[in-house]
């Protein structure tokens, strides 16, 4: 059985895997053999992860329409990034960075990329909700964070200032006016 694009086999990526990892053993560098060995863990547990997540994304509802499990695994993370990583992806930059946009908790759109340098502008579209949208970096941090899974072709992220945009006005008023008793407070209550 031949892989995806007609790449090599299991059996024979295997085999290619023991072979390099003999050698490394046959050349006498402990170190560097463990070092490899647990890069190759690390590698299997990452890819045995995004396998479990495609089938569990694909499981959850076995008679959805095949469009909507596609869409749950490129919208996953993990899933995403290993599909990038392989270049088999199906959706260009602009749209990853899109899908990517969409799963950042602030409300930003892009303002342009740069494929020569990597550079995504963004601007904010709207506030927190709370009137405390988080700083500069929170966002634009949020924002490398979920591009590195999806577009890792965006190599920097900046976020535009908006000149139009103002500080969130915090309207605290008193309470009704209160009746007060000659000394100016409020009468002391009887109990009934």
């Amino acid at each position: 059985m031949s892989g995806v694009r007609g790449g090599t086999d299991a059996e024979t990526a295997g085999r290619t895997v023991e072979e390099i990892l003999d050698r490394l053993a046959a050349a006498g560098d402990r170190a560097a053999c463990e070092a490899a060995e647990e890069l190759v863990r690390g590698l299997m547990e990452f890819y045995g992860a995004g396998f479990a997540r495609a089938l569990d994304l694909l499981g959850r509802d076995p008679d959805r329409p095949v469009g909507e499990a596609r869409e749950a695994l490129l919208g996953d993370e993990l899933v995403a990034s290993l599909l990038v990583l392989h270049g088999l992806h199906p959706d260009d930059v602009p749209t990853r960075v899109t899908r990517a946009l969409n799963a950042v908790p602030h409300s930003v759109e892009s303002a342009g990329f740069d494929p020569a340098t990597g550079e995504l502008r963004l601007r904010l579209t709207g506030s927190g909700g709370c009137g405390c949208g988080g700083t500069r970096e929170a966002v634009e941090q949020a924002a490398r964070d979920v591009l590195a899974c999806f577009a890792p072709e965006v190599t920097a992220v900046v976020l535009e200032a908006d000149a139009e945009r103002e500080p969130v006005l915090l309207q605290i008023g008193a309470g009704p006016p209160a009746p007060s008793g000659p000394s100016g407070r409020p009468p002391a209550t009887t109990a009934p």
